[in-house]
């Protein structure tokens, strides 16, 4: 059985997509052994609560505290938050990393130490429409605004780059006329919790023989 940590910003719809599967699965490859926000008030700290899985706060002003955050350059906090972070899956012994909708672009220490046992999911068919700031929203108005005819979302290996690792799992949805930023999300995200569950169970599966 692999443990995970899962990483997350917001809601945390995808979280409860893992959630969810690994509740009513008795054959699920994984164990959701920890949650861990860049965000105080993302929901997803919520459900995890509410389904019994530790969590840890590792927000830049919960790391370094108001004044030193506050002072910090983006990439110190990045970096603060990326060692919180690695030292969290240490503290839970997590073997393996899933982002979902995690918007802190880790960096340091924990891209080696966790090199090959991290995926993420992205609101885009990679390799388009990826990178430094296309995330959320800002993918799907990018996605209309150059007239593409289909979407979707992607699992992909972290390494050090910006969503630039080896894809995993794709899922693709058509864009249809008159689509908005708005209508195109609420066709993605369905497939998004599908593109999120199978990745994980891909990667317990290519992991379980180093980890049992």
């Amino acid at each position: 059985m692999l443990s995970i940590a899962v990483f997350v910003s917001g809601s945390g719809t995808n979280l409860q997509a893992l959630i969810d599967y690994e509740k009513s699965r008795a054959s699920c490859p994984y164990r959701i052994r920890l949650v861990v926000s860049d965000r105080k008030d993302a929901y997803a700290l919520e459900r995890a609560k509410k389904a019994g899985i530790a969590t840890e706060l590792v927000s830049a002003y919960a790391v370094l505290g108001k004044e030193k955050a506050e002072a910090a350059s983006r990439d110190e906090k990045r970096l603060s938050v990326s060692n919180a972070a690695l030292a969290a899956c240490k503290k839970h012994k997590a073997d393996a990393i899933v982002l979902a909708g995690w918007l802190t672009v880790l960096c340091g220490p924990i891209i080696g130490e966790y090199g090959g046992k991290i995926i993420n999911l992205h609101p885009a068919l990679l390799p388009k429409f990826g990178g430094v700031g296309m995330w959320g929203r800002r993918v799907h108005e990018a996605v209309i605004a150059e007239g593409e005819r289909e979407s979707g979302c992607t699992v992909h290996f972290v390494d050090s780059g910006c969503d630039t690792g080896a894809i995993l799992v794709q899922k693709k949805v058509n864009v249809m006329p008159g689509d908005t930023a708005d209508t195109l999300y609420a066709r993605i995200a369905p497939v998004e919790h599908e593109a999120i569950v199978e990745g994980a169970c891909l990667l317990a599966e290519k992991l379980q023989g180093r980890v049992d």
